[in-house]
């Protein structure tokens, strides 16, 4: 008879084999999933955490982020009255002269650059120069053994006297055949063939005072002198050694350093203007400032214009010439120059940072007597370092946003902690003016626009003016 199983029967069952299969106890088996719920809650405190921090649904309006005006609603505007006035920096509109300046990168280049090299084979018996020195034009450089060509003078002088006493012994014998002739005592052809002889005298003499001055030449030659003024480079050879004039390298190169002319590129566009004072007489003014923009080196004026446009590149070839008087311009530097064309008069200047640049072209934020900003747009003229000119769209006077606009839109409230040392007190900001009564107020504000506006700025000019159409 099979055996009935025991309800009471607590052992574990039994393996095929006869052998006890383990068991987990039940703690043991609720332990995983205790664990994978600890988990997800914890997760669940850090998200809800990072909400309450970031708190976005403090950035919607009432009626949604479509009725704020886009991405850009966070910063603030007409429509949310829980909105704080922004922080900003302003600056007024005045009037001013504006030059019209071309900037463009250049390189210094000498007028002159000379290889100085012997015209004579010989030793070089000094050198009289130091490497780096300034010299003159008609300076002694250097001075090749002149004795080969001393000796080589004095034969052709000795041969011009043996020449010189045959042409005057055949001018007397043509002297007496020609009176000879007159008493019909000698013949014609006599006389003819004495007159050749003193023809080739003479020849013979012109050809030894040529030889002579050649000599003369080569004794100049010897001595190896400045032909510019400028300064010396490194010694290509040295004392002793024996030169040629097939040396490639030479003797040593001078370049000439004053003046010294800066030539540099501009576009094709701009060639009428600069043509049109050059017909004029007008001297243009041309600045050389170092790689980094920041230092003026020297001050000079247009020299002249190259007489083509480079076809691939529309641009052409200007020089400028720079006195150089304290060797400021260095051969082959790279400068930026600056060549005034034309100055404007009663321009409307603003700070060129007020100026943004948006889908519908530039514009500014103009600040308006109730302590909001509009959007206007400008049209924009020359534009010198820090100002930028406004052509249109702008009066004197009037004030625009130079810091904080990334955080603006349309009908934004302001305020300006520089004109509120006392407000920006109260409200627990530290300092009065400038970037710290900006950051006060940002530190006052919320703290996550103060971090997107922190995330956005310096970027402002890419993007389009919130809230305009």
């Amino acid at each position: 008879m099979a055996e009935q199983d025991n309800p009471t029967d607590t052992r574990p069952p039994a393996a095929p084999n006869g052998a006890p299969i383990e068991t987990a106890p039940p703690s043991a088996r609720a332990r995983p999933s205790r664990r994978k719920y600890g988990a997800l809650g914890a997760a669940l405190v850090v998200v809800l955490a990072v909400l309450v921090w970031w708190h976005p649904w403090s950035r919607m309006s009432p009626a949604g982020p479509s009725a704020t005006g886009g991405p850009h609603a966070s910063h603030g505007g007409p429509g949310r009255p829980g909105d704080l006035p922004q922080p900003v920096q302003v600056a007024t509109a005045t009037t001013g002269a504006m030059p019209i300046v071309l900037t463009a990168l250049g390189t210094v280049t000498p007028l002159a650059t000379v290889t100085v090299k012997s015209q004579l084979a010989g030793y070089l018996q000094s050198v009289e120069f130091r490497e780096g020195q300034m010299v003159k034009q008609g300076d002694l450089l250097a001075q090749i053994d002149p004795r080969p060509y001393q000796i080589s003078l004095a034969n052709a002088e000795g041969v011009l006297a043996k020449d010189m006493a045959l042409l005057e012994e055949a001018r007397l014998d043509l002297k007496r055949y020609q009176t000879l002739l007159a008493q019909d005592s000698i013949a014609r052809q006599q006389v003819e063939s004495q007159a050749s002889l003193v023809k080739q005298y003479e020849g013979q003499v012109k050809s030894d005072r040529a030889n002579i001055e050649t000599f003369k030449l080569d004794l100049t030659y010897a001595r190896i002198i400045a032909p510019v003024s400028g300064r010396v480079g490194l010694r290509q050879v040295d004392a002793g050694n024996y030169v040629t004039p097939s040396d490639a390298n030479g003797i040593v190169v001078i370049t000439q350093l004053q003046p010294i002319s800066v030539i540099f590129t501009t576009s094709e566009d701009n060639l009428p203007a600069i043509m049109k004072q050059l017909r004029g007489g007008v001297k243009l003014t041309t600045t050389a400032y170092d790689r980094n923009n920041a230092t003026s080196l020297e001050t000079g004026s247009l020299d002249t214009v190259d007489n083509q446009i480079d076809t691939t590149t529309g641009t052409i070839k200007l020089r400028s010439l720079f006195p150089n008087a304290d060797l400021s311009l260095f051969p082959n530097q790279f400068v930026n120059a600056r060549l005034l064309i034309d100055t404007i008069g009663n321009a409307v200047i603003v700070p060129t940072s007020a100026v943004l640049n948006g889908a519908a072209g530039p514009f500014v934020y103009v600040v308006k007597p109730d302590s909001t900003v509009t959007v206007r747009h400008v049209k924009t003229g020359p534009v010198d370092g820090e100002r930028a000119s406004i052509a249109s769209g702008l009066a004197a006077g009037e004030r625009v946003v130079t810091d904080g606009s990334d955080r603006l839109r349309e009908g934004a409230k302001i305020t300006i902690p520089a004109e509120h040392p006392g407000a920006a007190s109260g409200a627990g900001i530290k300092g009065t003016k400038g970037t710290e009564g900006i950051a006060g107020a940002a530190a006052a504000s919320e703290a996550s626009a103060a971090a997107g506006a922190s995330h956005v700025h310096g970027q402002h000019r890419r993007h389009p003016p919130p809230g305009n159409p």
